[in-house]
């Protein structure tokens, strides 16, 4: 069981990878062709998930593209971006998406990104923050270890492990699709 997890773990993040890194197409309209955008950095919060996303207009419509945290993006306020492709540069600054273009609205709370930088905001981005955030949904790991000793059998240590197992992956699915700590 503890194989199938780490598989199905390592093809999910190099799926990922090679989505951020502009191998898969993520769906940026125009194709190849470097072109500017007017561009703005939302925070969506939807129940304990908290993501950034980028909002542009392209052809007359409104686009939201969910990209990977990063700590220039706290001070980024209204600003133009390049579509190159796949790749999407705010401020000279490479952002790696972090899933498709969608044509509506992301569901949740949006939370605009301020008129003017926050001198302070990156010290609210730290290594143990995003921990926290992510480390939210590891709540799950208990009852997937008393679901799994209650439907394979064990005793005391196949809970513990099934529980670390949970909680590990639960924690690592809600880093991979880009959280933000801000």
């Amino acid at each position: 069981m503890l194989g199938t997890v780490t598989l199905i773990i390592l093809g999910y993040t190099g799926f990922r990878f090679a989505m951020a890194l502009g191998y898969l197409p993520v769906g940026v309209p125009g194709g190849a062709e470097r072109r500017e955008v007017a561009v703005r950095r939302v925070r969506q919060q939807h129940r304990l998930v908290s993501r950034s996303w980028l909002e542009f207009t392209v052809g007359g419509r409104d686009r939201w593209l969910p990209v990977y945290f990063d700590p220039k993006l706290v001070t980024l306020t209204q600003d133009s971006a390049e579509l190159a492709g796949r790749m999407v540069f705010v401020e000279g600054h490479r952002v790696y998406p972090s899933g498709r273009v969608r044509n509506s609205e992301p569901v949740g709370r949006l939370i605009d990104n301020p008129v003017r930088p926050d001198p302070e905001a990156l010290t609210r981005t730290g290594l143990g923050r995003r921990l926290l955030l992510d480390a939210q949904s590891a709540v799950v790991g208990p009852f997937a270890g008393l679901l799994w000793v209650y439907a394979s059998g064990g005793g005391w240590s196949a809970f513990v492990a099934a529980t670390l197992v949970a909680a590990a992956a639960a924690t690592w699915l809600a880093t991979i699709r880009g959280s933000d700590p801000s």
